[in-house]
């Protein structure tokens, strides 16, 4: 299936907008390049653009990784990473990746699940 970059912008916006802790949402291509999304416009980036690109990329890199088991374990639908200052999450969306920055003191345990509806996944 072919997503429209509209549709990723149209998909990261309501996203950001699900909850007031939620940073940063963004879509990634398959060679670690942000595509659509982005940062809130009243949130500072804890990283700067260079750290972003090398995140983008290793980002890639893991959810490529984590296919290995899905005849296993079946697909992964998301994985998050419980950080001292945010709490990262990332969706396989086909040949892209959404990664969601939050505050740690999200609802991780409704919020990715409220985004998997979004994605439709």
């Amino acid at each position: 299936m072919r997503h429209d970059i509209m549709d990723f912008e149209a998909t990261c916006k309501k996203i950001r907008s699900l909850d007031s802790k939620i940073r940063f949402a963004g879509m990634v291509n398959n060679q670690g390049r942000l595509v659509a999304g982005g940062m809130k416009e009243d949130k500072t980036p804890l990283e700067d653009k260079k750290d972003d690109e090398m995140l983008f990329m290793e980002l890639v890199l893991r959810t490529k990784m984590r296919k290995e088991f899905d005849k296993q374990l079946g697909a992964v639908k998301f994985a998050m990473s419980y950080r001292d200052k945010a709490v990262v999450m990332s969706f396989p969306v086909n040949e892209h990746v959404l990664l969601v920055s939050a505050e740690k003191e999200i609802d991780f345990a409704k919020i990715p699940f409220k985004i998997l509806k979004i994605l439709k996944i």
